[in-house]
């Protein structure tokens, strides 16, 4: 009977690790993922704010107008953003506690 309950216990605790070493995999999988898209994301938007801010500067006749105006965009949304960071947050630590119950 005490190697039937250590038997048990030994395969419940290899089944438990490779459980963990699963949602771990998967995690550094799509952290990795997630960070590449950052990244290129980040190119994106930066090239795309420049081109912008080009574009509006040369319609307004000074490109110092352009970048200002772009700048003055981003504030507003950094503003909008912070005021419901309360909400981000909740959501995001949601969506990571649902991930690791899978």
């Amino acid at each position: 009977m005490v190697e039937i309950i250590k038997d048990y216990a030994t395969k419940r605790l290899d089944l438990l690790h490779l459980q963990f070493t699963e949602k771990t995999s998967l995690s550094a999988g799509l952290i990795a993922f997630l960070s590449i898209v950052l990244i290129a994301f980040s190119f994106f938007i930066i090239l795309f704010n420049f081109g912008i801010a080009f574009l509006i500067g040369e319609s307004l006749g000074n490109m110092s107008y352009g970048f200002l105006i772009v700048s003055a965009f981003y504030f507003v949304l950094m503003i909008v953003v912070f005021s419901i960071k309360k909400t981000i947050v909740k959501s995001i630590a949601n969506q990571v506690i649902e991930f690791l119950k899978k």
